[in-house]
Formats: structure tokens, sequence, C-alpha cells
């Protein structure tokens, strides 16, 4: 068993920044995926977190090309250190290396595979979705955003527009035809194998004038203290979390269970979260808390049912932890939900969802 992948916050406003391009504001969004703008202070995400923020996101704007635009409109200074190492690598090929060794400072909710053919290579795109399944809005975005990232470097190299040999989805087409061929200009295929783009191995392997071993090297040493600061625990609440997130759909989370998803014992999970000053069982309050805020306002399921199926034996031990945790009763919560008109009885943070 492994940990629910999360997502860096740089992803995450690129999501917020589309939508606002086409007049939906922050608080919009998050209200209507269930996030609280605290949230916004988090260095990472659960990955259902931002799917919930796409699938939002599409409901808001109506645009069935939301995910190819969002894509489309990123460059590498939205991604830190990683855009700092696409734009100063010698080929597209070597970006394409730092960007599947790197990948996590970006988002671990997928990885990249290149399979190379004798005249083209596949880079080809594994999405890693959690609870919730990935809208294909995201699927679109990631392929979308990684040509971006192509034809960028090669126009600052004096290269002329980059396309394709082909791409293709595993997915159903969600969008116009029209809109695939603006963004990828080139054939595009649907409910295939897999999702990728088929690239000329003559432009995977051109040298890119922007090439700066020095600068690379630079970036490659900052991006890999940032991946030792994220593996050795920098993010062990926010993994620990959309663990206990995940888990929580089927069961009340254990801390045995938690040292046997990171695959070591419970006295060094101990350690590790008493050197970081973290609570285990502080941490699973608030799993519960923010499960139970978006359960009783956004489904008709009974309080009691709820209460149940979050580990509360008794709907007394509910009600009083959820009047520990908002200041009301879950009847006054769920009559104060935003779809009734009325602002939310107090402010909260990220809402997860019981199935």
């Amino acid at each position: 068993m492994t940990l629910q992948a999360t997502v860096s916050m740089s992803w995450v406003n690129t999501v917020l920044d589309a939508a606002a391009r086409q007049g939906v504001a922050r608080e919009a969004l998050l209200a209507q995926a269930g996030i609280a703008s605290e949230e916004l202070r988090q260095e990472r995400w659960p990955i259902d977190h931002i799917t919930r923020l796409w699938r939002a996101a599409v409901q808001l704007t109506q645009d069935a090309s939301f995910g190819l635009k969002a894509g489309s409109q990123v460059g590498p200074a939205n991604f830190n250190v990683v855009g700092g190492l696409l734009q100063t690598s010698a080929t597209l090929r070597e970006a394409i290396a730092a960007v599947q060794k790197y990948q996590r400072l970006i988002s671990d909710g997928g990885r990249f595979q290149m399979v190379v053919g004798a005249r083209a290579s596949w880079l080809i795109y594994h999405p890693r979705q959690g609870a919730l399944a990935f809208s294909p809005h995201q699927v679109e975005a990631v392929l979308a955003a990684t040509l971006t990232f192509i034809r960028g470097a090669v126009r600052s190299s004096g290269g002329g527009t980059v396309r394709p040999q082909q791409v293709q989805f595993s997915q159903p087409r969600i969008g116009l035809a029209a809109g695939y061929r603006e963004v990828f200009a080139c054939p595009v295929a649907f409910e295939q194998a897999f999702s990728g783009l088929l690239l000329d191995n003559a432009l995977l392997d051109a040298p890119l004038l922007r090439a700066d071993q020095r600068r690379a090297r630079e970036h490659q040493r900052a991006a890999a203290e940032r991946l030792a600061d994220l593996t050795q625990g920098g993010a062990l609440a926010q993994e620990l979390r959309a663990w206990m997130v995940a888990t929580l759909a089927s069961r009340v989370p254990t801390r045995a269970e938690a040292a046997r998803a990171l695959g070591v014992s419970e006295r060094t999970l101990a350690r590790r979260m008493q050197a970081q000053g973290l609570s285990f069982t502080e941490l699973l309050d608030g799993v519960r808390r923010d499960t139970a805020l978006q359960a009783v306002a956004h489904t008709t399921r009974p309080l009691a049912d709820i209460g149940l199926a979050l580990g509360y034996a008794e709907p007394a031990v509910f009600w009083r932890a959820f009047r520990r945790w908002t200041g009301c009763t879950p009847q006054d919560w769920r009559a104060a939900r935003p779809e009734h008109g009325v602002g939310w009885p107090a402010s909260t943070e990220a809402s997860t969802r019981l199935p």
C-alpha cells in the first residue's frame, strides 16, 4: 500500500488562474469545490482536492475545453526549479528526463514514460488518481502543458512551431474537435490504450540554443534538495493526511496501518512525527472534521450514518465532536449550506467526501 498522491500549489494555481481568466473568482471556485480558502496556505494538496477543483472549474465555466486552455496557458515560470531545468537543458530529451526525475515537485498524481522508436518516441502520461476518478480535463491539461513547454523551448532556440506526429488520449473526446486541432496542430485520437504525444526523434535530440550547463547544474542541485526535503518528511503531514482521507472512505485509519503504508515501523513513524511536532490523533481529527463538514453540507445522508462511517459509534459522540469543530450542530450546518443561500456558520479547512 502506498500513500495517496499529492500536488504542489503551482499546479493548483494553474487551475485557479485559468478559471479566473474566464471570470470565475477564486472564492467562488473553492466554494464550489468544497475547499476552504485556508487550504491555499498549504504547500501541497491531496490529489483528490485538485480533482474536485478541476470538476468545479468545469461546472462554473461550462467550458468543454477548459483543460486544454489551462494547459496551453502555462509556462516554465509556473513550475519554479523544474521550469528552470526545462529552459537550460541541452536537448528536449534531456529536459523531459529532468521532468521525469523531478516531476514529484509539481505533482506525483501521474508519471511520464518515454518509449523510443526508430524515428519517433512516445511521451506517455500515466495518471495516478486518488479515491476520486480524475477529471478528463486534468489529463488534457497535462498533455497541453507538456506541449506548451516543448514549444517554448524550441521557440527560444529559434525554431518554428512544434507539431507532434500524433496525440492520443485513453478517454473519450469531451470538447470540440476544433479545440484539439488548435492546441495540438496534429491528428488526435481518443479512447486509445494510453494518453501521450508522439514526437520526432530529430526534434527531441536537436541542441537547444538556451542550453546552459552551469545553470542546469544549479537547477538540478536545487531540485534534488527540494525533492529530498519532500521525500524525507517535509511533506509528511500532507501525505499522511492524504492517506487518511483515502482510508477513511472504508475504515478509521490506525497508526499501525500508516506505518505499513510508509514501509516503516510504528516506532520509526512515531519518531519522525515527534521530530516534526506532529500528532497522529490531531491529524486524524482534522480529516474526520473535514469529511464530516463536506458530507453534512453536500449530501442528504442521515447524520447518524455519517457519524458512524467516521467511526463514531454513538450519535451523541459525533454531535459533541461536530460542535467542538464548528460551534454548531450538524443540523444547523446542513441548514446553512451555500445552496440555501446562507453563508457557512464557520470557516472550514479542506473538505473531503464520504462515498
